[in-house]
């Protein structure tokens, strides 16, 4: 294949539009389709109807990060908290294990001296 053959040569003018987000822009491409519509030029177009677009994609619309965002932090909180509930929770026990070793060496001390 030569250079020259690399190129498509049905490249034209097409419509997309995305439907759910009601976003539709004109630009160059080979895309298929037996749809039409009249664009704003008073020319009509190939349509090609696309499920997502920059006008409904998460990414581009920022709506996915913010909630994604304040589910991180939330989540970060309930570790903490889960965290600092464990660490209070082992404290705990070591307190209680420390006094119980102290009362088992203090009795073991009072049968040694008998």
């Amino acid at each position: 294949m030569s250079k020259q053959e690399l190129h498509p040569k049905d490249y034209r003018d097409v419509v997309f539009s995305d439907e759910a987000a009601g976003f539709a822009f004109l630009t160059k491409s080979t895309a298929k389709s037996d749809d039409t519509i009249k664009w704003e030029d008073g020319k009509e177009y190939p349509l090609v109807k696309i499920q997502i677009s920059s006008a409904s994609h998460p990414f581009f619309t920022g709506e996915e990060k913010i909630i994604d965002t304040e589910g991180r932090v939330d989540r970060f909180k309930a570790r903490a908290e889960k965290a600092a509930k464990m660490k209070a929770a082992l404290e705990n026990k070591a307190k209680k294990a420390a006094k119980e070793a102290e009362k088992k060496a203090k009795a073991e001390d009072g049968k040694i001296e008998k």
